[in-house]
């Protein structure tokens, strides 16, 4: 259960992605029905440590607070220009929460840190694009992935830069919390509840000159009616446009294929469903569009290495309670 999380402030610090871990972690969210979490900012040596920007955080809480934490996190920090710069206490601290099977999470270029550690060896990881050819080229026994917001390896998670870490700290939320605890954090955040990990870092056209409604109205149909088979081909039609040109736009505006979307939002509401209905396996596989039980399984379990059943016993009573 995730319930101690220490977030470890390095000299020259980020301060937004340093506040993303605080916001998602360190507020008590329990009036709104949220998680509530044990929440220790710690540093190697105790007192002011300085940001990115000039100005200085004191830190009280030294190193020993990770100790038994259940999650770690390393945000963004100036990027000194060897290898070896990271106080050895942190990268002990780092080493010994992955080793005893704690959560370990980086934003952006918190990752050189968890490579420093040693801990991404023969390991996928992610971080900002702008830092990925030096990553690769400091760490090659690691295997960089420049085109996702984040990664999850085991119990290791590394990000992308800014917003990805919201995305990867709620995905830890909701790998331990489930999808009802994490809407809550992400409605008062007023962020998507979950953007898929594998979504690309850079969209092409995030906010477009000419914004229309169109993929608006064709998203929300498709929410509407996950339920059915619905095709890139019945999709273009309602956008009226042609396949090839509605699946380069969704790509271009979404960061991700029509499909990815359809099967991330229908994984979504399956797991809405467990958590708060009763509803047998077969329904809800019907409801989501999954089709069956069979299907909706081999989904949960390539991408939240759970089944359905296992899904619902572990959240769904919470939830009930």
């Amino acid at each position: 259960m995730l319930k101690k999380v220490v977030l470890i402030a390095l000299p020259e610090v980020a301060p937004f992605e340093f506040g993303v871990v605080c916001e998602v972690f360190g507020i008590d969210r329990s009036d709104s029905g949220g998680p509530t979490f044990d929440f220790t900012i710690a540093t190697a040596q105790p007192g002011p440590v300085r940001t990115s920007l000039g100005y200085d955080m004191v830190i009280e809480n030294d190193l020993s607070a990770a100790a038994d934490a259940d999650l770690i996190a390393i945000p963004a920090h100036h990027i000194r220009g060897h290898a070896d710069g990271t106080d050895p206490r942190v990268l002990e601290a780092v080493r010994a929460a992955e080793a005893r099977g704690a959560w370990v999470l980086s934003v952006c270029s918190g990752a050189f840190v968890l490579a420093e550690a040693g801990i991404l060896d023969g390991r996928r990881a992610t971080t900002h694009w702008m830092h990925v050819d030096r990553l690769r080229r400091r760490y090659p026994g690691t295997e960089v992935d420049a085109d996702v917001l984040f990664v999850q390896d085991g119990k290791v998670v590394t990000s992308a830069g800014t917003a990805a870490g919201i995305d990867a700290a709620l995905h830890i939320v909701r790998s331990e919390l489930g999808a009802s605890a994490t809407n809550v954090i992400a409605r008062r955040m007023v962020v998507p509840p979950q953007r898929d990990g594998g979504q690309s870092q850079y969209i092409e056209s995030p906010i477009p000159e000419c914004r229309t409604d169109s993929l608006a109205g064709v998203t929300d149909w498709m929410l509407a009616n996950l339920d059915q088979d619905l095709t890139v081909d019945q999709l273009a039609r309602r956008a009226l446009m042609s396949p090839r040109t509605f699946a380069r736009k969704f790509r271009a505006e979404s960061g991700t294929t029509p499909a990815a979307w359809l099967n991330r939002q229908r994984m979504l509401r399956a797991q809405q469903l467990l958590e708060q209905t009763d509803e047998g396996l077969e329904q809800i596989a019907q409801l989501t569009g999954f089709g069956t039980a069979a299907v909706m399984r081999h989904h949960f379990v390539r991408v939240l290495q759970t089944t359905p059943t296992n899904y619902r016993r572990a959240f769904g009573a919470r939830v009930a309670g």
